[in-house]
């Protein structure tokens, strides 16, 4: 199994002036988050907006379900893990300051709201507040910590439709957008299909914002790869994030392309694996984290990947997606 030593993960804690990560334990030096996971979840709470409640979970039953699969995977040489469960879905910030301390781990959590699933996991004032309003609301997040506590978002989550945007998707990207410029905050946002892909990009520029601050979602289910080309040409993140044991051979055969089209530098992959569902007796079954790096990686190498192809992969393109920055859009 070939690893990617972890060299910089020792590096020096942030400096004034250094670009920035933000995690649940406070700023990061980019440079310094090593091996990452970009797309994953500890807790999802699929109950809906209006009758979610930290109540519905204990955190000790939590941590000894989770806590193994994360020590696994930082076994297996990853050193930072973002958590991409938003508000209203089961983000538990105390939860995973905690997983970070036992674990190890870098953990970040986020700020935004999931617009998709026919919007059964916004709240009722999504639907009325401005997108200045909801702007203010998760920058607020940004400059006082995050349900009163210390914890800070280290990017923005939203999700939307999977067709053309409806006006509540628009919404949600435009408060990501006004977000972004008082905060840095990169938007990652579960898209899923082009077509949405590229109208929020279209969206966040004429809402002052370059694409590089967008991260494509899902675009693992996009069949014609040719619209990844069109959303890297762009400036965005392509991020194939549903990886698995079963799908190995896709996921190389998707990088492969991307590799060869010269885009591998604005790529992101993930599994969106996990986790605890409340719902579920013992909180379910968790799938673990550790295919990127005992499976993918290996198959990559024999497809002729270089060893500093995929520390791009999987330590550098992270770093650059997620430092903290503003990126306006350029005239």
């Amino acid at each position: 199994m070939l690893i990617i030593a972890d060299s910089l993960a020792s590096a020096a804690l942030p400096q004034a002036h250094q670009p920035e990560i933000m995690t649940v334990a406070g700023p990061v030096h980019a440079g310094a988050i090593g091996n990452t996971l970009t797309h994953e979840h500890i807790l999802v709470d699929f109950i809906g907006a209006e009758q979610i409640n930290p109540n519905r979970w204990q955190q000790e039953e939590v941590i000894a379900k989770v806590l193994p699969h994360l020590k696994e995977v930082k076994d297996a040489g990853c050193r930072t893990f973002i958590d991409c469960t938003p508000n209203y879905l089961g983000r538990d910030v105390v939860l995973l300051r905690r997983l970070a301390e036992l674990s190890g781990l870098n953990i970040i959590t986020n700020t935004g709201y999931y617009g998709g699933s026919d919007h059964k996991y916004l709240p009722a004032h999504a639907f009325t507040e401005t997108a200045q309003a909801l702007a203010a609301r998760w920058v607020g997040e940004w400059k006082e910590g995050i349900d009163g506590t210390t914890v800070r978002p280290g990017f923005i989550k939203i999700s939307v439709n999977p067709a053309a945007l409806s006006e509540i998707s628009k919404k949600l990207i435009r408060a990501a957008a006004l977000t972004h410029l008082q905060t840095g905050l990169t938007i990652a946002s579960h898209t899923g299909p082009a077509v949405p892909a590229l109208e929020q990009i279209a969206l966040l520029r004429s809402e002052g914002v370059d694409a590089s601050a967008f991260i494509w979602v899902h675009a693992q289910n996009e069949t014609d790869l040719t619209y990844y080309i069109s959303a890297a040409q762009a400036g965005a993140w392509v991020s194939l994030d549903g990886l698995s044991d079963n799908n190995v051979a896709d996921y190389t055969r998707r990088l492969s392309f991307l590799r060869d089209e010269k885009w591998l530098s604005q790529t992101l992959v993930s599994h969106d694996a996990g986790w605890y569902d409340p719902g579920k007796p013992g909180g379910g079954n968790v799938r673990g984290y550790t295919t990127l790096f005992k499976k993918l990686i290996p198959a990559l190498a024999q497809q002729g990947f270089t060893a500093d192809e995929i520390e791009q992969l999987v330590r550098r393109n992270p770093q650059n997606a997620f430092t903290t920055r503003v990126r306006a859009a350029k005239n």
